[in-house]
């Protein structure tokens, strides 16, 4: 049996504020709002989610 990825909160987020939690899985990733999680979340597939982690690390 596959164990589903975990949430985990974005190290981009500072304690306290307007947070995104994120979860990794072979086919991209799933991001949501830490505060509003009944609302759903975001799918990015594998490329998409590449090209932001590597925009934001400024590559």
């Amino acid at each position: 049996m596959i164990t589903p990825p975990e949430w985990h909160k974005s190290s981009y987020s500072p304690n306290g504020s307007n947070c995104v939690e994120a979860r990794e899985h072979i086919g991209g990733a799933d991001v949501r709002d830490t505060q509003n999680r009944e609302a759903g979340h975001l799918e990015f597939t594998r490329s998409e989610w590449t090209a932001l982690v590597n925009a934001v690390r400024g590559r």
